[in-house]
């Protein structure tokens, strides 16, 4: 399972191989069956995961209290409750299993002694930081610039073999629109 992570770490470039052997060290597997939380809203977020396997979804429950699915995160990518992670504070969200998730996770305390060891480590989080922070970027403008059908078609192109395993109630919720449209959506391609 970490021999992907090594990969991931090893593409950076910027972390010597002692600092991917250290770092990988800190990193436990853990196994979240289908329908587990990671974590629930209302409790601090002290990790990062990466998914080695699965599927998860980060989800908040609107004011109307329906279930609003903003992130799938597919597999050899990390995840995390991040504004909980950073501030230390509660979290709005809820991070769940959509399928059996194999992960490596990394607890704050020990990210945080690797950053303060190595500044290449204190490198890859700035990283980390700022691929979220594009990720997030991406996310919003989708929605508010880009049609139903766009970014369904995104999806199928970037994640088509594991769409499969996502339940068309939460793909709906991702892509802003109801089941029907969705419905409709797929009917058409």
């Amino acid at each position: 399972m970490k021999q992907v992570l090594e990969q991931l770490f090893s593409s950076y470039g910027e972390l010597s191989k002692s600092d991917i052997t250290n770092g990988l060290d800190f990193f436990t597997p853990k196994l979240y069956k289908k329908g587990d939380f990671l974590i629930k809203a209302q409790n601090t977020c002290n990790w990062i995961g990466f998914v080695s396997s699965g599927i998860v979804r980060n989800f908040y429950i609107s004011s109307k209290g329906e279930e609003v699915t903003y992130c799938i995160t597919f597999p050899n990518t990390f995840i995390t409750a991040y504004s909980s992670f950073i501030s230390g504070k509660k979290t709005f969200e809820n991070i769940h299993a959509i399928t059996d998730v194999e992960m490596l996770v990394i607890d704050k305390t020990q990210f945080s002694e690797l950053t303060k060891e190595s500044t290449n480590w204190l490198k890859f989080a700035n990283h980390f930081a700022e691929q979220s922070y594009l990720l997030m970027e991406n996310r919003l403008l989708a929605l508010q610039m880009e049609s139903a059908e766009k970014r369904y078609s995104d999806l199928l192109t970037t994640n088509p073999e594991f769409l499969q395993n996502v339940p068309l109630k939460y793909l709906a919720s991702y892509l802003g629109i109801t089941q029907r449209h969705l419905s409709r959506l797929r009917g058409a391609i």
